[in-house]
């Protein structure tokens, strides 16, 4: 970490002498792993070991950025000059500049995103887990035939953010994923569902013999799915496809769309957007979580941000740019893409659980659509219509009683999360974005 501090160092006071009169940027060094296992056989094993600077320069209010993998001190000078010619070309922009001084960390917490023990997992046992995770998945019903695989990913990372205003800060994280994906034949055609498990520490993962279950329950209960009718029902989305429906929300409360006036939240500060029973937080200390971070890559400190509180919109996430053009702060959002421009990105999004079990949800259901895949990107962020193919369970009197597929579901967004009438207790987090089952009262589920 250090070497990489002082690499950090002196670009910053490289690309000052080269005429940049502000600067920032990001240094990455990632130990990567990832294998696939298909019917027992390891397909691919990969291992690397990358470094990156992603840098962005300022010359008084016009901007460059750039991006290179090659950190030799004659690599770094000859891109940090090239950026900095590149922003004297460029047009000027009165919202461009580094944050504020006083927003940046000071300190770093320990959100404890490290854990060495993962270096104990050597690449045998990485193998076995995923091989062991396909076994018990294939073996839990004669149906289940064949397998789209299963994999092991892990990263540890280290990252640098510095900037010409004295900022220089540093962290490591450690994270890992594996899941399969096995696949059911029958009369009706082939199903395929999956199921991983993500975390930060290997204590947090859950074991291949639980992850091979779940992978083929989901896929079995897709067996026999039909159509059906087309009628105005409540609808349950499982944790994964609501989290999708989380999704939307921090898209329509990002800087990035709200300045742009490219959501339907614009101007609802303040106003009730949800049903009271809603709360959404962005949270980038949370310890363990897959979002965390102690400061953004813009240097700017982490916070635990209500964004919706009890249904009311109580503010925007922003980067400095966005926060310029809208008159507001930093919000220690802003995510670096590896081309080195900053957007506005999620730290640990989600809908706080309620006190609901998923089991408690469906059975208030007496007919409807209990949702596990969503198909399609048909969403307007501008008007909040909301169109999407949806494959998942039909209730019946408070149970699933059949699989269906080839529906769809629509409705607007503002008119559906002041429909959402039961939260459940059951958070997922599978990445920086996360929801419960919750259940909405009414959508229109169009089929036959």
């Amino acid at each position: 970490m250090d070497h990489l501090k002082t690499l950090a160092e002196r670009a910053i006071h490289v690309a000052l002498e080269k005429g940049s009169t502000m600067v920032d940027l990001m240094i990455r060094e990632d130990d990567t792993f990832s294998l696939a296992v298909r019917k027992g056989d390891v397909e691919t094993l990969k291992e690397a070991l990358s470094r990156a600077l992603s840098l962005r320069v300022f010359v008084g209010k016009r901007t460059a950025t750039s991006h290179t993998s090659d950190l030799s001190e004659s690599s770094m000078d000859r891109i940090i000059e090239q950026t900095v010619e590149m922003a004297r070309l460029t047009s000027e922009d009165d919202s461009a500049g580094l944050p504020e001084k006083g927003v940046f960390a000071d300190r770093v917490p320990d959100l404890d995103l490290f854990d060495e023990a993962w270096g104990s997992l050597d690449t045998a046992g990485r193998i076995e887990m995923a091989r062991t995770t396909e076994a018990v998945a294939l073996a839990c019903d004669p149906l289940l035939t064949n397998s789209g695989g299963a994999f092991f990913d892990q990263t540890e990372a280290r990252t640098v953010i510095a900037n010409s205003e004295g900022f220089t800060g540093a962290y490591r994280t450690t994270s890992a994923a594996f899941g399969v994906a096995p696949i059911a034949e029958s009369a009706d055609g082939r199903h395929r569902d999956r199921w991983m498990s993500v975390s930060r520490h290997r204590e947090d993962l859950e074991d291949p013999q639980t992850v091979g279950r779940k992978a083929a329950e989901r896929t079995l209960r897709r067996v026999g799915a039909r159509k059906h009718a087309t009628c105005e029902v409540p609808v349950v989305f499982d944790p994964l496809t609501a989290r999708s429906l989380i999704g939307q929300v921090f898209r329509a409360v990002s800087g990035d769309s709200i300045y742009r006036q490219a959501s339907f939240l614009v101007g609802r500060l303040g106003e009730a957007i949800a049903a009271p029973e809603v709360s959404i937080v962005d949270d980038a200390l949370m310890p363990r979580g897959l979002g965390s971070s102690p400061f953004d890559d813009e240097g700017v400190s982490g916070h635990t941000l209500p964004i919706v509180e009890d249904g009311v919109l109580k503010r925007y996430l922003h980067t400095a740019y966005t926060a310029r053009k809208l008159g507001g702060a930093p919000t220690g959002n802003g995510s670096r893409a590896i081309s080195g421009v900053i957007t506005t990105g999620p730290n640990n999004f989600y809908l706080q659980p309620g006190s609901y079990t998923p089991h408690e949800i469906i059975e208030s259901v007496d007919s409807g659509l209990y949702v596990v895949e969503l198909i399609g990107s048909g969403v307007n962020p501008v008007t909040g219509d909301y169109s999407r193919g949806a494959v998942g369970m039909w209730i019946e009197n408070g149970r699933l009683a059949y699989p269906v597929h080839e529906v769809t579901i629509a409705g607007n967004l503002k008119g559906m999360l002041r429909d959402i009438q039961m939260i459940g207790n059951d958070l997922t987090f599978l990445g920086s974005v996360a929801s419960p089952t919750l259940k909405l009262g009414n959508m229109v589920v169009s089929g036959e």
